[in-house]
């Protein structure tokens, strides 16, 4: 496992004036961009060609790390100039990712080094089609609800953003159980080049996006081996100012 793609395309409205001249994931947290934390802890467990996704300020990103050589790592970058959701822009990836299996992640998520080690130990665990990290606690109505099977934690169904009516209906019907996790998709993944065969058949969501997520379930609806993780210890979505304030501590 040697290559990462980072999703690094979006403004970040919720980020209102920060965003205006500078892209959410280089906004600074403890004196580094968010960028720079991740592609640091993706060197830790050995990935050194790095495929960043640009769109908003993409200038501001492809200067601060050029080639990549100041940083150790070889960097290249792809724009997309419609943002149009997660789900189509991994495809600009495709031929630098070639025949690879690669890391895929936003660009404002932040983990331990370790969370990425985990990520590579259970790929090579098994003989899985992909590998999806998730956490507990989080508020699924603003990401993904994943459900898993008991026996090898591997993907059963998803459900993206569920309304609240969506999630009484899950309880009604015994996926949501009292006392049990909620897992919540924590937007790093693992996967094989053929996850671009499902990327390429998408079509835009009721939310007028192309999402990763309609991916997913489309590999499942063809018995595809997607394998759960639990991320252990920090993760962060950066995703308003008050998460980035409480970063810099």
């Amino acid at each position: 496992m040697t290559k990462a793609v980072i999703l690094a395309a979006g403004k970040g409205t919720r980020m209102g004036d920060l965003t205006q001249e500078i892209p959410k994931p280089m906004l600074s947290v403890q004196g580094r961009p968010i960028l720079e934390h991740i592609v640091e802890g993706l060197k830790e467990v050995g990935i050194r060609q790095f495929h960043l996704i640009t769109g908003w300020r993409a200038d501001v990103i492809e200067s601060h790390f050029g080639d990549g050589s100041r940083f150790g790592v070889q960097m290249s970058y792809s724009r997309q100039v419609v943002q149009d959701g997660t789900g189509k822009a991994p495809e600009l990836a495709k031929e630098f990712v070639g025949q690879d299996d690669f890391v895929l992640t936003y660009g404002d998520i932040l983990v331990k080094p370790e969370t990425y080690r985990h990520m590579i130990e259970r790929w090579q665990a098994g003989r899985f089609d992909g590998v999806l990290t998730v956490t507990a606690g989080e508020d699924v109505t603003k990401g993904g609800l994943f459900f898993f099977d008991d026996a090898q934690f591997c993907l059963t169904r998803l459900v993206e953003k569920p309304s609240a009516a969506q999630l009484e209906t899950l309880r009604a019907e015994g996926w949501i159980r009292p006392g049990k996790p909620v897992w919540y998709n924590a937007g790093i993944y693992l996967f094989r080049p053929s996850v671009f065969d499902y990327t390429a058949r998408l079509e835009k969501s009721p939310r007028g996006e192309y999402e990763l997520t309609d991916a997913l379930s489309a590999m499942i609806a063809e018995s595809k081996v997607l394998a759960g993780l639990q991320i252990a210890g920090r993760w962060v979505d950066v995703r308003d100012p008050e998460v980035l304030a409480s970063l810099q501590a």
